[in-house]
């Protein structure tokens, strides 16, 4: 029975794309949070990249909103207990005991909650219960995998009863730093929820509080591509006795990383939330009243090195979310309408603090990048290595003149400053800057860089929103046989911003600053060679902590948006009902909380503006047909084609110096999936299920001077066209009152560029080929189910593959993928009464 309709309808007899999972299903395949639906759900993918907490992405169709930054709101949303989780790491806890999850495939608005252009995940838990019961369950494995769940349930009265659940969760990281006796990718989490069910007559409140936390080292990188920098950063971390940019292959999962910087990540999540049921006779009433808050304190080394660049430190996100839902449904027309009318209302505060901050490098690293750059022969560089802030000894002029006239050899282990190099082959420069002048000294002293700790030293982001809507959801059986389903919605948002932008970054001085003798350097770099002065400006004054955006911001919006379904079903005999469907979603606009994102005047731009920062809604337009069979007993297939048109893509895409928002044009996804449940013997069950998915740019989209330049009519990344599922379970009896269990799962996807697409060559620099992950499950347990002991392993064959990647900031020509975990195995015990 599908509940998220709001009235309880069995899957055969719903029009629309949806997969239900039981609780031995997700058992058995070792899903622990929303990320593994995968395992057993084609269509959808969970992918998380430099952060669990921020950068965790939901996938469904190939729909996604992909970005690490709070400001953006996922396309997928997801539900627990009928209570949103607005932002997609907020649901990452480890699943409670279940009843049951539904995944919901398409726009979403008209049922219930915040409107979503994708999908939905709706996870039902098990309530209180008026029998005692308890269970415990205790896990161990290799990477000294500890985890342990309990949980007690029953009465207090005869209308009253209580459940209490809690859980535990431990396992060592499999990505190593060779710098440090650490590793990263670990957990280390914990959670407790108490339930109380009040149920008397028609009347039946759910009251829940949760709390959980979790204090982990996220997320480490294997280098895929080590860039055109590497073996001058290299030397940086060596002089130092580390390792900078790892050389080995990906599958080593070997990232290293500056010993002063940590990867910590600790998130905090809680909240209360009571649901009313009133069977009121002729209609039911529904109220759901929740609030949350949701923190996230973090640390990063920002540049994947060993080399000390920059990095995060005390990175903040809190989202406190306030949600009221109300709906009320029945029937009318002797049973003919099946009506339901609701309303939603949000009121959320999100605070964020950004703080990447310059390391004890920083200099050393612009002087040996550019220095490097520089010492290429023309027309790549000048055929002279050269610097600017003083990172390695400082000839004479005298000594500089000598060596590009081939007199004599600079002296060994020193570098000219690129001043003295402009000086002496530029009369004009000379004439201007005569020896002895203030002018002829500024150019032969090294510039003036940023000192370790400097950057953002106060970037505060204020998002508040508010939006309410009212939608209605109605069934009318035309006959017998026909039925139309017709839903509306209208929301009303509001978003406003208030930013606070506070940089001490002494190294953009030289670009931004009033001294007189920096204005005629910079003309004279600029003259010399416009891609250096860029370059140069863009090392040593990233927008991610340019001064030049320092100040107070303000910005509000507020949109009013029309969403809706038709849905024509046809069952055409009992064992078949056919169906076509309308939806249109939408997925509210707002900010992009990365000052990255202001225009530069050093660069031509107009200067920091709030609305540099702001992003439109996107809408989609979805066309689906579908069939539901159910041919014999113990067979049910379910088959769909979608086509989805998406205007106005929140996309959020790296350019190599900082992270651009776009809303793109179009983009449209099509595909074809099926899903097949059998049980050919009452012992043995299977679920198999495909996914086509053709997710693409718009061939007419205009990506000239965009960072999606190429990309026109192309693959949407990261986004497989083939994938297979299947999960196999077979529990023969034993005799004496025991039972065996073989489970088995696995997934195969299609090849995927993932990051580096080069449409010429047709592939990335980070990709994967095709694979398959496989899960197994062995074990015996008392056929009455009040113990169980199992033996599991997850990625049977030590598969390797990228989660996701990136282009590493700063470091042109390098790339990055998270590596996917390793083979994990162990053991489960459980018992319950």
């Amino acid at each position: 029975m599908v509940s998220v309709t709001g009235r309880a309808t069995p899957l055969e007899d719903l029009p629309a794309a949806v997969t239900v999972l039981v609780p031995l299903e997700t058992e058995r395949a070792g899903i622990v949070d929303v990320r593994g639906l995968e395992r057993l759900v084609p269509s959808f993918q969970g992918t998380s990249g430099q952060s669990d907490a921020v950068g965790t992405f939901l996938s469904i169709r190939g729909i996604t909103t992909a970005s690490d930054n709070p400001g953006f709101e996922p396309a997928v949303g997801v539900y627990i207990d009928g209570v949103l989780r607005s932002r997609a790491g907020a649901a990452l806890g480890d699943l409670p005991q279940l009843e049951h999850i539904e995944l919901l495939r398409g726009p979403q608005g008209t049922l219930f909650g915040r409107n979503t252009t994708a999908g939905a995940i709706s996870v039902f838990t098990v309530p209180p219960e008026f029998d005692w019961g308890g269970y415990g369950e205790v896990r161990f494995g290799n990477y000294n995998l500890f985890a342990a769940q309990t949980g007690l349930t029953g009465p207090v009265s005869d209308s009253v009863a209580l459940r209490i659940d809690a859980g535990r969760r431990r396992r060592d990281g499999y990505v190593t730093d060779p710098n440090a006796d650490r590793a990263f990718n670990d957990v280390d989490r914990w959670s407790l929820r108490g339930q109380a069910l009040v149920e008397s007559g028609a009347f039946r409140l759910r009251l829940i509080g949760d709390y959980s936390e979790s204090d982990e080292q996220c997320c480490g990188v294997a280098i895929v591509s080590r860039g055109d920098f590497a073996d001058a950063i290299d030397a940086i971390a060596a002089g130092q006795g580390l390792v900078d940019v790892y050389d080995g292959p990906a599958s080593d999962r070997v990232q290293p990383a500056s010993p002063a910087r940590g990867y910590g990540e600790r998130v905090r999540d809680g909240g209360v939330s009571s649901q009313v049921d009133w069977d009121l006779g002729d209609a039911s009433l529904t109220t759901i009243t929740a609030w949350r808050d949701w923190r996230v304190l973090r640390d990063q080394d920002v540049d994947y090195s060993g080399a000390d660049r920059a990095y995060r430190e005390d990175y903040r996100v809190r989202l406190r979310d306030f949600t009221q839902e109300v709906r009320l449904n029945g029937k009318a027309w002797d049973g003919r309408l099946d009506w339901l009318v609701g309303g939603f209302f949000l009121d959320q505060r999100l605070r964020h603090r950004d703080t990447i901050r310059l390391g004890a490098d920083a200099d050393a690293f612009v002087d040996a990048a550019l220095g490097g750059q520089l010492a290429a022969p023309p027309p790549d560089g000048i055929g002279v290595p050269a610097q600017f802030y003083g990172s390695y000894p400082v000839p004479s002029l005298d000594q500089v003149g000598a060596a590009l006239q081939g007199i004599a050899p600079l002296p060994s282990g020193s570098v000219p400053l690129f001043g003295q190099l402009l000086w002496l082959q530029s009369p004009a420069l000379q004439a201007a800057a005569p020896p002895g002048s203030a002018l002829f000294a500024y150019l032969n002293s090294p510039l003036a860089g940023s000192a370790e700790g400097q950057g953002n030293s106060g970037n505060r982001y204020h998002v508040d929103t508010r939006a309410f809507a009212l939608f209605t959801h109605n069934i009318i059986a035309l006959n017998d046989s026909v039925s139309l389903t017709l839903g509306m919605r209208w929301n009303r948002e509001t978003k406003r911003l208030d930013a606070r932008v506070l940089n001490d970054t002494a190294g953009c001085d030289f670009f931004t600053g009033a001294d007189p003798r920096a204005a005629i350097y910079r003309d004279a770099i600029r003259a010399a060679d416009p891609g250096l002065f860029e370059g140069l400006f863009l090392l040593a004054c990233n927008p991610a902590v340019n001064s030049e955006f320092n100040g107070a911001y303000s910005d509000r919006r507020g949109e009013s948006r029309l969403s809706g379904t038709a849905r024509l079903a046809w069952r055409a005999d009992p064992g078949l009902l056919l169906y076509a469907a309308y939806s249109r979603g939408t997925k509210s606009g707002g900010y992009n909380l990365d000052q990255s994102g202001f225009d530069s005047v050093v660069l031509g731009g107009d200067g920091a503006q709030a609305r540099d920062l702001a992003f439109d809604s996107e809408h989609v337009d979805a066309w689906e047909v579908g069939a539901k069979v159910a041919p014999a007993p113990g067979v049910t297939i379910n088959l769909a084609g979608y086509v989805m048109d998406i205007a106005d893509a929140q996309d959020v895409v790296f350019t190599g110096r900082n992270f651009s928002v776009l809303n793109v044009a179009g983009k449209t996804a099509k595909g074809i999936e099926a899903e097949a449940m059998l049980r050919p013997a009452r012992a043995l069950s299977l679920r198999l299920g495909y996914a086509w998915m053709d997710s693409r740019y718009d061939g007419d989209n205009d990506f000239a001077g965009t960072p999606l330049a190429g990309m026109a009519g192309e693959r949407v990344l990261n986004q497989p066209a083939h994938v297979a599922t299947v999960a196999a379970d077979w529990q023969p009896e034993l005799g004496g009152g025991l039972h065996g269990l073989f489970h088995i799962d696995a997934r195969y996807q299609s090849a995927v560029e993932i990051d580096g697409y080069d449409r010429l060559a047709g592939r990335g620099v980070v990709r994967n080929p095709g694979y398959a992950l496989v899960n197994a499950r062995i074990g015996i347990g008392g056929v009455d189910g009040t113990w169980q002991a199992a033996l599991f392993v997850e990625n049977l064959t030590d598969q390797y593959y990228h989660v996701t990647g990136l282009s590493v900031p700063e470091q042109p020509g390098a790339y990055a993928g998270f590596p996917g975990p390793p083979r994990f195995w162990g053991v489960t015990l459980r018992a319950g009464f």
